[in-house]
């Protein structure tokens, strides 16, 4: 009973198989649509699924996921002020073996070049300041120079900046300060000013002839707050102050004391952005930070995770292989078959950048019937996750897709056309049966053979 009932079951899978099997020749393949699935990101940018080609012969279809960065890219406008610190203390030299001036000057030129490259509308202008050689002059505003006026030839401000001489042995912010604010244009636009020093303010306009005074400390921060008020974007950055516990001879107070009343501190500065530096972060502080700071918002994506997903019919019955692997991030190596979805991580996408991944689906030989005239989607839908240009999680999803169909030809049945009677006549050679009909033969052979040699052993046991 038991051998029949193996027999029967094999039968089955036998003639399963060979259903299909002999199928895979004649069924064709047909999209039926072929949409675009689309997901905006920002106001520009956006996410595309898509089929990309289909060889019908071979019953495959390609598909493409592209991830587009097209957002505008800004640039710093209006005009700069630059206000750099040429008191005798930027002789000094640091662990570099460089002195402070190249440092912080060359700085500068890099940051003067790369904003003028990015926008040559843009403006920039140069003063120094420091104390006057001139004692009579010490305390007005003679104690600050004007280098260059406003221009956009990186050429000539870089020139003027590298042909600066050191000069006078105090620091006299708020005259920089001062004459800088002269220097713009009444145009309505942006303007900045940005301080690159090395030294505590000990000396102000009209201060009451006491270095590193109360006076002089409440002038330079209330500079400091009219910059801010007057609607100009202020930076600075303080470097070189070695030993901020000093105190100097003419005060009770440390550095670190002045410095904390006049600028505050990086957290809470007195106005604008405030950057107090060592020596070995002048460039870096320069030419990324401050830089930084000037250009708006970067327009980079960040954090983007793409899954998309199958229906099971798709992975039970097509093969997945990349066309090319993903050129931006990283993403499955393989369907992950507890979720039928791919994943694709990509962990920043710049203005201008376009990451794009492309795989096949290829029908399986041994493919089920049961799928045969039905619309079949090849995915089920995508989520898309990712970190917007203001830091702020969002989530998409779409189930817009591509969708196939697989159909048999239909045989047209002819009506029996009437032949002459002729005498039987033995063949010479069996007559050609229709794919159906071998398939019946094969079938039906392969499980005569399976019987009998069951029985053969049945009775050898018997027998023996």
């Amino acid at each position: 009973m038991k051998s029949k009932i193996f027999i029967g079951v094999f039968l089955i899978i036998i003639l399963i198989a060979n259903m299909s099997l002999a199928s895979y020749s004649t069924v064709t393949m047909e999209v039926v649509e072929e949409p675009i699935c689309t997901i905006a990101l920002e106001e520009n940018s956006k996410f595309e699924k898509k089929l990309i080609s289909k060889d019908l012969k071979n019953k495959e279809v390609t598909l493409q996921l592209q991830v587009t960065n097209q957002e505008t890219l800004k640039h710093t406008t209006g005009e700069i002020m630059i206000v750099l610190d040429i008191s005798n203390s930027m002789k000094d030299i640091t662990s570099d073996n460089k002195t402070r001036r190249d440092l912080i000057f060359d700085s500068a030129n890099t940051l003067i070049t790369n904003l003028l490259e990015d926008n040559t509308n843009l403006d920039i202008g140069i003063v120094s300041f420091s104390s006057n050689e001139d004692l009579a002059k010490e305390g007005t505003i003679e104690d600050a120079t004007l280098v260059s006026d406003l221009s956009n030839d990186s050429s000539i401000l870089t020139d003027a900046i590298s042909n600066i001489e050191l000069a006078g042995g105090r620091t006299n912010l708020q005259a920089g300060i001062t004459l800088a604010r002269q220097q713009f244009s009444e145009e309505d636009n942006n303007k900045y000013i940005i301080i690159l020093t090395d030294g505590v303010p000990n000396l102000a306009i009209d201060y009451d002839g006491e270095y590193y005074s109360d006076d002089v400390i409440n002038k330079t921060k209330q500079e400091l707050k009219d910059v801010e008020s007057s609607n100009i974007s202020l930076i600075t950055m303080l470097s070189g102050t070695s030993d901020p516990e000093y105190v100097p001879a003419e005060d009770e107070k440390s550095y670190e004391d002045i410095v904390n009343e006049i600028f505050g501190d990086s957290t809470s500065p007195t106005a604008g952005k405030f950057y107090y530096v060592t020596d070995d972060k002048i460039e870096d502080t320069v030419t990324t930070d401050i830089y930084n700071s000037l250009v708006p918002a970067l327009k980079t994506l960040k954090d983007i995770t793409i899954v998309d997903y199958f229906p099971d019919e798709i992975i039970k019955n097509f093969d997945f292989a990349y066309v090319s692997e993903a050129n931006i991030g990283t993403i499955s190596s393989k369907v992950d078959t507890d979720k039928n979805s791919i994943t694709w991580e990509i962990p920043e996408l710049d203005v201008g950048e376009t990451a794009t991944v492309q795989y096949k689906l290829k029908l399986k030989e041994n493919y089920s019937v049961t799928i045969l005239s039905k619309l079949l989607n090849t995915n089920e839908k995508v989520d898309l996750t990712y970190t917007d240009l203001s830091g702020n999680n969002k989530s998409r999803t779409s189930s817009l897709t591509p969708t196939l169909r697989l159909t048999e030809p239909t045989t047209v049945k002819e009506e029996p056309k009437e032949e002459p009677k002729e005498a039987p006549k033995t063949p010479s050679t069996l007559p050609k049966a229709g794919t159906a009909s071998l398939i019946g033969f094969g079938v039906f052979a392969g499980g005569l053979f399976i019987y009998s040699t069951i029985k053969l052993i049945n009775i050898y046991k018997k027998m023996n």
